[in-house]
């Protein structure tokens, strides 16, 4: 999909804004998989869901784009909170959803997109969506690259990550 510098500007603007946004930054104090937090990992997902929706030419890529940053926004650390533990896999969509509508007033196709992000865990929320399963596809991507580094490592490169954040399109 080749797109104009316009939407790509809009595209980056969007990005930046969340980026820079104080109710998502709050997602950096929680932890993720193997040292990651919530904060890079969302980014991370959102700029490979972004470029495979481009080079498959699919999708809404504002709807890729918002759902991707939003699709973790549960803002609750699991591992501290006994309450969430037990089903966190399966109810954390539902909370991120609920959460970017109340403090991003975000549409249906972007609630749909993060409570289906967990599929087939989620075994009745299948992504119905190109936009869905893009994202979906990107998050397990980057989780499985997450998971595959030891939590030294990550500590050791996090700054490097926070670099690879800071614009959603590579000069």
């Amino acid at each position: 999909m080749i797109i104009s510098e316009q939407e790509k500007k809009e595209l980056e603007d969007i990005y930046q804004s969340f980026l820079h946004d104080e109710r998502i930054l709050k997602m950096k104090s929680i932890s993720m998989h193997r040292g990651s937090n919530c904060y890079i990992h969302s980014f991370k997902v959102a700029k490979l869901a972004i470029k495979r929706a481009l080079r498959h030419k699919k999708g809404n890529l504002q709807v890729i784009l918002v759902g991707a940053i939003l699709h973790d926004y549960y803002l609750y650390d699991w591992r501290t909170d006994k309450s969430k533990m037990r089903h966190h896999m399966s109810s954390h969509p539902y909370a991120a959803a609920e959460n970017a509508e109340r403090d991003f007033d975000v549409h249906e196709p972007v609630k749909k997109v993060i409570q289906s992000h967990m599929w087939p865990v989620n075994i009745s929320d299948f992504p119905k969506t190109k936009e869905a399963r893009i994202i979906s596809n990107a998050d397990k991507a980057i989780y499985i690259k997450e998971i595959s580094c030891s939590k030294a490592y990550k500590k050791k490169r996090e700054q490097k990550y926070y670099k690879q954040i800071e614009k959603l399109f590579d000069e």
